[in-house]
Order: C-alpha cells, then sequence, then structure tokens
C-alpha cells in the first residue's frame, strides 16, 4: 500500500502566500517524479509542477516565477511554495507521484485527496 497524504491548503488573500507538503508513505521501492496538479470547478486536471529524483523542475507557464517546487528525497517529500497568490489560483491541488512499490515491476502514478487553496479579492 501506498499513500500520498497532502497537508497545507487554505484561504488567504490576493498577493498571499501558501505552502503545500506532500509526504508519500507505504511499501515503496523507488520515486522518479513528485508534483503537483490541480483541478478548478468545471475544468480539467491541469499540471503545476514537477520535480526529478535528481532535482530538475518543471513547471505550468501561469505560476512561473511565483511558485516554487522542493523536494526531500529521504523523506519521499515534495512541497510547494506558493506566493503572489491570485484568485485564478483558487482550485483543489492534488500531489502527484510516480513510483515503484515493493509490490510490483512497473511504475505507476499515485495521488493524493486534494486539498483546498482558496484565494480571496
Amino acid at each position: 500500500q501506498v499513500q500520498l497524504v497532502e497537508s497545507g491548503g487554505g484561504l488567504v488573500q490576493t498577493g498571499g502566500s501558501l505552502r503545500l507538503s506532500c509526504t508519500a508513505s507505504g511499501s515503496i521501492y523507488m520515486i522518479k517524479t513528485m508534483g503537483w496538479y490541480r483541478q478548478a470547478p468545471g475544468n480539467q486536471r491541469e499540471f503545476v509542477a514537477g520535480i526529478t529524483n535528481d532535482g530538475r523542475t518543471n513547471y505550468a507557464d501561469s505560476v512561473k516565477g511565483r511558485f516554487i517546487i522542493s523536494r526531500e528525497n529521504a523523506k519521499n517529500t515534495v512541497s510547494l511554495q506558493m506566493n503572489s497568490l491570485k484568485p485564478e489560483d483558487t482550485a483543489v491541488y492534488y500531489c502527484n507521484s510516480n513510483l515503484r512499490s515493493l509490490l510490483t515491476t512497473f511504475f505507476n502514478d499515485y495521488w493524493g485527496q486534494g486539498t483546498q487553496v482558496t484565494v480571496s479579492l
């Protein structure tokens, strides 16, 4: 069993900051990538940011320069520092990880339960 548990969502005013964290636990053999996606009401889930196990990062154009993704490999944790937040950043944020569990011989995508981020005017 593998679990991804997020924390850190909440309500913030425009221009404010929030920090999301996600920890993967369970029967993990190896983690390749960790990242964040988000889904606003009526929209499809979209990529926000990702980081590989050697620290390479990738960001959606809409968050470049405002969000910073980081990772602690020893703790199987990924964080997303969100600055200069805008109302359009309001969404449920999901942690994602591409990893191989001890029970399989292949890599698979795992998801957290999601955490709400609301940015008010």
